[in-house]
């Protein structure tokens, strides 16, 4: 039913055409991007604040506010990678973790992101990667936050989702 075609291959991200055929003979090419999971974070002070982080997007042309997230590692796990994204980005530790369920980006990428709710706050040091040194931190309350979500303000498809959820679990939506 599915012959592949390998199209390019870079670091952990493979490109493939798909020829899929389907029952009545007709057949359709689909582009499938084989990528690793991904895990975002939502971190939510006592006080009701939480924290994103402006990054300049490439294939987007534009600057994006986000909530702290990163790849996941080959062999490591999504809430490992939580706590390494929210301390790299923002230097923020955390004490409990909820999950806050898992999304996929986009029809033709493989990854899925694990989103987590991040709570305990405390600062620790800022360690980011050297693609991020120019990322910016903003600490704001929740609130703004959701609402940037939901007025089309923010548009990373897993921030959206991940501010959404978490609303939900603190019953704030």
């Amino acid at each position: 039913m599915v012959s592949t075609a390998t199209a390019g291959v870079s670091g952990q991200y493979v490109t493939r055409e798909d020829v899929i055929r389907f029952p009545d003979g007709a057949e359709a090419t689909y582009t499938v991007v084989t990528n690793p999971d991904a895990a975002f974070v939502v971190p939510y002070f006592d006080n009701g604040d939480t924290v994103l982080v402006r990054q300049w997007r490439h294939a987007w042309d534009e600057s994006s506010w986000e909530v702290p997230a990163g790849t996941v590692n080959l062999g490591e796990d999504a809430l490992t990678c939580a706590r390494r994204e929210l301390a790299e980005e923002t230097g923020l530790i955390a004490t409990r973790y909820t999950s806050l369920g898992v999304v996929h980006g986009a029809a033709f990428l493989t990854g899925r992101g694990q989103l987590f709710l991040a709570e305990g706050i405390t600062a620790s040091d800022r360690n980011p990667e050297t693609y991020e040194q120019d990322m910016e931190v903003l600490r704001l309350p929740f609130q703004e936050a959701l609402q940037a979500a939901l007025n089309g303000s923010i548009v990373h498809s897993g921030s959206v989702t991940a501010l959404a959820r978490a609303a939900r679990v603190l019953k704030l939506l």
